[in-house]
């Protein structure tokens, strides 16, 4: 395909199949999920940031998780309020390139950082004695560095490789922002190294990250077991929980979404797109939440905040 005929190339994007008249609803909870999502982690971010009590690698990490929360609802939420609010589903193959680059890298970097808490809640619990010499600020912003250059190198092909496809085939997405497979569905060419591409960075980062944090709760419930006392073990395992919260909300609907795209062909497109819209669209907006529910520190500091506000 010539440069020309890629440079006009466009998709359209897709709402939720069948409730097309009633889009306009839709865009209300969404546009209230922007809102809590952008106050919630950007009021973790302040917390941590004015509170020396919690300048801890722990809440290093939550940093990291509330950027990267930011950073995944902004590349998604603002494309699909302009379907449901205004009804604009057009988009130009340059700009869904763009889109599914830092979706897919945003999506890297959130299970990069939640494999860094999960080591960080093993070292707190196994040697808590080093935890502040194993775990200090210049390997932190090291770790960050190396979760930011993982995620963006490894997704740059990709886009790349789709850039050069020819689109000739239906260009209807089946979702409400563009996502590699989705894209290379529309090409009419060889696209076996684009898949096998996709598969490796899958398999290299979300698989590998997924198997590693399992591995550490395994290690971190060998290390609780031999805890003595019976009070000490439920705090240790209490300090878990809301890590767990966060991996349990990314993991779950994007195995689900997984196992209908390879398995479930004859699963409705309203089951795909609601599986991916948990998938992309909760965690921003629960993570926060469980958090501060969890977390002693961030609750007092932000009941100090509304309290002063009052006064």
């Amino acid at each position: 395909m010539s440069g020309s005929n890629h440079t006009n190339t466009s998709f359209f994007l897709t709402g939720i199949p069948g409730l097309e008249a009633v889009h306009v609803w839709f865009s209300i909870p969404l546009c209230a999920m922007y809102m809590a999502t952008l106050a919630g982690n950007s009021l973790i971010l302040w917390v941590v940031k004015v509170e020396p009590a919690l300048h801890q690698p722990m809440y290093y990490f939550l940093s990291m998780l509330a950027m990267t929360d930011l950073g995944l609802s902004a590349s998604t939420l603002p494309t699909m309020l302009t379907i449901y609010m205004l009804g604009h589903r057009e988009v130009t193959l340059d700009t869904c390139l763009a889109q599914l680059f830092f979706i897919h890298s945003f999506s890297i970097m959130e299970s990069s950082v939640l494999l860094t808490m999960a080591f960080d809640r093993f070292v707190a619990i196994s040697n808590p004695l080093r935890y502040g010499t194993i775990l200090t600020s210049p390997r932190i912003a090291i770790v960050g560095l190396a979760i930011l250059v993982r995620s963006i190198s490894l997704h740059i092909p990709a886009p790349i490789m789709l850039k050069k496809l020819p689109y000739c085939q239906s260009h209807l997405l089946s979702h409400s922002y563009c996502l590699h497979p989705d894209v290379m569905k529309l090409a009419c060419a060889d696209t076996h190294i684009n898949s096998a591409y996709g598969l490796f960075v899958v398999l290299s980062t979300l698989g590998v990250d997924s198997v590693l944090i399992v591995l550490s709760y395994v290690l971190i419930l060998q290390t609780v077991l031999t805890i003595a006392s019976k009070a000490e073990r439920l705090k240790a395992l209490n300090t878990c929980v809301s890590h767990i919260c966060s991996v349990l909300l990314f993991y779950t609907p994007m195995i689900g979404l997984s196992m209908i795209h390879r398995f479930g062909k004859q699963a409705s497109p309203c089951s795909r797109v609601l599986l991916s819209y948990l998938h992309f669209l909760t965690p921003p907006v629960l993570n926060p939440v469980v958090y501060t529910i969890k977390t002693k520190q961030i609750q007092q500091r932000m009941l100090r905040l509304f309290w002063s506000g009052r006064t």
